[in-house]
């Protein structure tokens, strides 16, 4: 089972409270709320996985008992149901947007690492597809848990786990021959870390190198351009890894899986269409 992310109880919570704060207002009116109801999540096309156990957590929490649940992860096609669930008229009444708008953002997600992955795959399967933190606040955990699923992976959760140098940073300390002296002094003390540098040409990769790099992140760059680049840096730098960034989405990633680099970083996926989740609701 695909449950590695961790999401606390105050989080279920609060996606359920946020929906219905205080009480489900047409329920109560139709006063249907106490009687034996049960719930299905079903997907209208062949897909990924992703977050039901969540999904069965905000159904505890609301009151309702799981009883089938298809884990993140997995494939399905149309028609499967991926939870079954039943209970209470009004937990269940009260768990189904929040669980069907969850499934809906998460399963979209992976459906798309799934196809990048593959794509991936057609050029060279030892390519990383990398996510980044660029997504709406609040989203990390579910977009996190959403690329895991379809196998993509981190490349940076955050400010604090990474060095990950860009020209803004590089301004700020003068240039690049500012950045070199620093790097001189300080890299010693992250022997564990590796130090990563955005390049926008190959002058500047040659630059990052020179500075201390170990790993050169090239943003927005043309694939055939970049293609050409890490041929030659490749030459000079064997050691050297190359990861290409900005831009890089389901229509265009098997070019630059051509390139020569060794990881794509995307933000595309954190906005991918979301999947077709139909919900069934019926008496018990």
């Amino acid at each position: 089972m695909m449950n590695s992310v961790f999401f606390d109880h105050a989080t279920i919570d609060r996606w359920i409270s946020e929906d219905a704060p205080l009480l489900d207002l047409t329920s109560h009116m139709l006063e249907v709320g106490q009687q034996s109801a049960t719930i299905e999540f079903v997907i209208r096309h062949d897909g990924i996985v992703a977050c039901t156990e969540e999904v069965q957590r905000i159904l505890t929490h609301c009151g309702a008992t799981t009883q089938s649940l298809i884990a993140s992860g997995s494939t399905v096609t149309a028609g499967d149901v991926l939870l079954c669930a039943e209970g209470p008229a009004h937990a269940i009444l009260r768990a189904w947007k929040v669980g069907q708008n969850l499934l809906e953002y998460a399963c979209g997600v992976a459906r798309t690492s799934s196809k990048m992955r593959a794509e991936i795959a057609k050029h060279n399967p030892h390519i990383a597809l990398l996510t980044t933190r660029k997504h709406a606040p609040g989203l990390r955990g579910i977009a996190l848990k959403a690329t895991l699923s379809a196998g993509a992976l981190p490349h940076r959760l955050g400010l604090s786990e990474t060095i990950l140098i860009f020209p803004q940073h590089i301004a700020l300390l003068g240039g690049w021959d500012q950045l070199k002296q620093m790097l001189t002094k300080k890299k010693p003390g992250f022997a564990e870390k590796k130090i990563v540098i955005e390049a926008e040409s190959v002058e500047q990769a040659y630059q990052a190198i020179e500075a201390g790099a170990d790993v050169i992140q090239f943003d927005k760059v043309d694939p055939n351009q970049l293609q050409q680049w890490v041929s030659v840096l490749r030459a000079d730098w064997p050691s050297g890894v190359f990861l290409a960034a900005g831009g890089i989405n389901v229509n265009n990633v098997g070019q630059y899986a051509q390139t020569g680099v060794d990881g794509l970083v995307t933000s595309s996926l954190h906005y991918a269409a979301p999947a077709d989740i139909g919900v069934r609701i019926q008496p018990k």
